[in-house]
């Protein structure tokens, strides 16, 4: 009995390539809506400036904050915020959240691959 079987290694790597990118956002995504909550509030600015980046090719994902002043809110420990709002916005969802956003592009993988 001869048993005949097709590789298509090349097809299954694209397609999980492009749900780990997908992961890659939601995780993003995440964490961003994560240190929204936490980002020092006067006018807002600084919270609307927030923005996710992916690079798919390179399979990396960014969360910034966009303003002269961000770098200098998030590092100085110092400066007196609302309740609830903190410096570390950014540091303390990404060691917080991690294993949410691995979960998250975890299950991207999975779903594209559950068949």
């Amino acid at each position: 009995m001869a048993v005949r079987m097709e590789w298509n290694g090349k097809q299954v790597s694209a397609i999980i390539e492009e749900a780990t990118a997908d992961g890659l956002r939601l995780a993003a995504e995440h964490l961003l809506g994560a240190s929204r909550r936490l980002v020092p509030l006067e006018e807002g600015t600084l919270e609307r400036s927030g923005r996710v980046s992916v690079d798919e090719g390179a399979l990396q994902a960014a969360v910034s904050y966009d303003t002269v002043y961000a770098v200098r809110q998030h590092e100085e420990l110092t400066y007196q915020h609302d309740a609830g709002r903190s410096a570390k916005y950014l540091e303390r969802p990404m060691n917080s959240e991690g294993p949410t956003m691995a979960a998250l592009i975890a299950a991207a993988v999975r779903k594209t691959t559950a068949t």
